[in-house]
């Protein structure tokens, strides 16, 4: 609707100032230009006019597409039905490490990677680093892990 009525403005301000420059003498070049002038000032606020449509045409667009699934849930995660076997972890990956404080156990990642199919989905922010003496090892804690709704399962 906007863009059809300023080409209407547009196309009759080109007609009337062709007209009048047709019966133009010599002496009104002061007018001449000043029509030329007004009608380049009309032909620059229609270009604007027209690039800011596409700027908002064009952002509408991007608004609307589909951003890729990032799963990071900022709540605390409520633990599944008992009969959900991706959340079981298995008991025997238990293992105690002398350097960890106080003798807790500790799930290890080598033996979750061999028994349970999901290691790498668990929690990053349940994994524990300690020194023992010759390296860092790395492992989980059962207890953070029971709070992200996984649980040891005893067979």
């Amino acid at each position: 609707m906007h863009r059809k009525f300023i080409a209407l403005v547009v196309a009759t301000a080109i007609t009337i100032t062709g007209v009048s420059a047709s019966q133009a003498r010599a002496a009104d070049a002061k007018d001449i230009l000043g029509g030329l002038a007004a009608i380049a000032i009309i032909g620059a606020g229609v270009h604007y006019y027209n690039k800011e449509q596409r700027k908002q045409r064009a952002s509408r667009q991007q608004t609307y597409t589909q951003q890729p699934y990032v799963a990071q849930p900022s709540y605390p995660v409520r633990p599944l039905p008992r009969n959900v076997a991706r959340y079981d972890l298995p008991q025997q990956c238990l293992r105690n490490y002398n350097a960890y404080s106080n003798n807790q156990p500790l799930l290890a990642p080598n033996c979750l990677k061999k028994h349970y199919k999901h290691a790498n989905s668990l929690p990053q922010e349940c994994k524990v680093g300690f020194w023992n003496g010759k390296e860092v090892k790395r492992a989980y804690e059962p207890a953070c892990l029971r709070q992200q709704g996984y649980r040891v399962v005893y067979k």
